[in-house]
């Protein structure tokens, strides 16, 4: 009987140990869900490029840096763990021919839990006003949001 007993704890010790049988913690989780450059890798396979193709492609235009075949797999199952440096976020970009700045916020997401905030194509004033009233409640959105209409309306008589 403790053969049997200490043959148990032996399997669930094995089990804890590679994180069988338990729960996914919730940052193994958070990492999992992020996984926006991965996904945009994945897009351009499931586009019909195989990883040798993008591998092929991916040519930083500076340094002239080429990513492998291995890289573009790894990168494809999120399974690249240290975010991936300006060379190579070009090369990734020139590969999947997608503007840098897509690449760049996708990792951005994926490495950093970025979220954007920003408005672009405006400029700094608006992108304030935004930010303060993004914090403010309900309530007070709704006075600011009236205020504005109230100006909008004396300009145009």
């Amino acid at each position: 009987m403790n053969e049997i007993r200490r043959g148990d704890d032996m399997e669930a010790a094995a089990d804890r140990q590679r994180g069988e049988g338990a729960a996914v913690p919730d940052s193994l989780a958070e990492q999992l869900d992020r996984d926006e450059l991965s996904r945009l890798v994945r897009e351009a396979n499931d586009g019909g490029f195989s990883y040798q193709q993008l591998a092929d492609r991916a040519i930083d235009p500076e340094t002239g840096e080429q990513l492998s075949k291995p890289y573009m797999q790894k990168l494809a199952t999120n399974a690249v763990t240290t975010v991936p440096n300006a060379a190579r976020l070009r090369a990734i970009a020139t590969a999947l021919r997608k503007p840098l700045t897509v690449v760049q916020r996708a990792a951005a997401v994926q490495y950093l839990d970025y979220k954007a905030t920003e408005l672009s194509g405006y400029d700094d004033d608006v992108r304030v006003i935004v930010a303060h009233l993004a914090g403010m409640t309900p309530a007070s959105k709704r006075r600011w949001r009236a205020m504005i209409e109230a100006v909008e309306s004396v300009e145009d008589e």
